[in-house]
């Protein structure tokens, strides 16, 4: 295992000491020692661990009832098998080569995992919206996983391998074009260049998938306000619904929750904590989150004043990232303090109720079964976002693919490009051409790879060796 190291702590030049001209050719130069030509090779390297194995270690830290949950999402299809096979991923990424720039990762990057969501303006924002993963890597492993997620959603969706193919490349187009773009920028306009989801499908070159993502915005933007139907309201004070399977009543981890909430609104700066003051937490719900996520302690609770005006906020834990064995070890010893630190380096626009926490035991220095940093677990908080608004990026036809791929080609390049050198970056992958083809012809060959998985895992189910809900 690598060890800790702080999150910006990159192998590259001081942005303070050389031009932007001389790193970017710094950046050409990285070319000599590894083409760009060379991201399009993939093999499954000697020795590969049994993929079933991988999951079926991952889940012995989660709750054990929702594993089957989880396998069944995984069942559907390659795609929703790779969603659900980061640590897979993550172990093979680092048998591929890497040009040396970082940056901080998604660490879980497939098109499912950009969406949208309101502003504090309600403006519609278009960006990464999960960071369980998140930690700083070689920027070339987010392209990766990001191109492999394309190649199958067209597939998928009926599109021959070359049209499939086209999508990866598209995508890795975009994001040269946009760090180009991005590297003649000053530091603090990178940082502040969100990206305005209707502004975007306005450029959409397919009518039909402009309509579609207009209408669908939209409808979604309306939902909020009715608290996503998670709160009845009958009932002297509010109280949270269950809507089984996906989100329901698990009464013996309740204590857990509400000390872990309790403990957010005690440890959150003084101005938050005066807008915390005027609520008090009512009732809380677990929810089975993403297919990646099931089986980890994720709840909703309600906040209400006497008026009963309500805030929801999810609570979520946070275990070591997939990439920890293979980028080294988070500087944070409370993985909920990575996930948020992450989030608000990527996002250009983060949640003002992003926080971290624990259970009980985390102070004692003891640990636990899990193997977590000290007795307990770890938690990330954020306001509920509305997962209809935030599959905007996701719930996509075919036909909308190319526009959306460029989209998210382009969003990746920004966040990468918050934490990233833009000059280093650009300069190794110049005019993009080179790289992007590679990432075409790596994003085949590891949807391939993802397909024999999967039948692995197909196989591991239809013997019992994986139990389905």
């Amino acid at each position: 295992m690598k060890p800790a190291r702080s999150p910006l702590s990159h192998p590259q030049p001081d942005a303070c000491d050389l031009s932007r001209r001389a790193r970017y050719e710094y950046g050409a130069a990285l070319r000599k020692g590894t083409a760009r030509a060379r991201h399009g090779l993939w093999h499954a390297p000697h020795g590969r661990p049994d993929p079933v194995g991988v999951l079926i270690a991952q889940g012995a830290s989660r709750i054990q009832d929702l594993l089957p949950v989880r396998y069944a999402r995984m069942l559907v299809s390659p795609l929703a098998f790779l969603r659900g096979a980061a640590t897979i991923m993550a172990d093979d990424l680092a048998h591929t080569p890497a040009a040396g720039p970082m940056v901080q990762g998604c660490g879980d990057c497939h098109l499912a995992n950009f969406g949208s969501y309101a502003s504090a303006e309600g403006t519609p924002v278009f960006d990464i919206n999960d960071f369980d993963e998140t930690l700083p890597a070689p920027f070339e492993w987010d392209i990766k996983r990001l191109g492999t997620s394309l190649v199958l959603a067209g597939r998928q969706g009926g599109l021959s391998d070359g049209a499939s193919r086209r999508l990866a490349v598209s995508m890795a187009q975009a994001y040269a074009t946009e760090m180009k773009r991005l590297s003649l920028f000053s530091p603090l306009e990178v940082w502040a260049n969100p990206i305005n989801l209707s502004a975007a499908i306005a450029g959409f070159a397919s009518k039909q998938a402009r309509t579609q993502a207009q209408a669908l915005l939209a409808q979604r933007m309306e939902s909020a306000r009715g608290h996503y139907g998670l709160v009845d309201t009958r009932q002297p004070m509010p109280a949270l619904r269950e809507r089984r399977p996906l989100v329901m009543r698990l009464p013996a981890h309740d204590d857990v929750i509400r000390k872990a909430f309790a403990r957010y609104v005690a440890t959150q700066p003084a101005e938050l904590g005066v807008l915390l003051a005027r609520y008090r937490l009512h009732d809380v719900i677990f929810k089975v989150v993403g297919i990646g996520s099931v089986g980890l302690f994720c709840a909703i609770g309600l906040f209400a004043t006497v008026d009963g005006d309500m805030l929801l906020l999810q609570i979520k834990e946070a275990q070591q990232s997939v990439l920890a064995p293979f980028a080294g070890l988070s500087s944070f010893s409370n993985q909920g303090q990575r996930v948020v630190t992450g989030q608000r380096i990527m996002q250009a626009q983060s949640d003002l109720f992003l926080g971290w926490t624990h259970s009980a035991g985390q102070d004692r220095g003891a640990t636990d079964e899990a193997g977590f940093l000290g007795a307990g677990r770890q938690f990330y908080v954020r306001r509920l976002k509305d997962a209809r608004l935030a599959a905007v990026g996701s719930d996509v036809t075919p036909e909308g693919l190319p526009d959306y791929a460029h989209l998210y080609g382009r969003t990746l390049a920004r966040a990468h490009a918050r934490s990233g050198d833009t000059a280093v970056i650009s300069g190794y992958l110049g005019r993009g051409r080179s790289f992007s083809d590679a990432v075409g012809s790596f994003s085949i060959l590891y949807a391939d790879q993802t397909r024999a998985d999967w039948d692995v895992f197909c196989k591991a189910v239809r013997t019992g060796r994986i139990v389905v809900a």
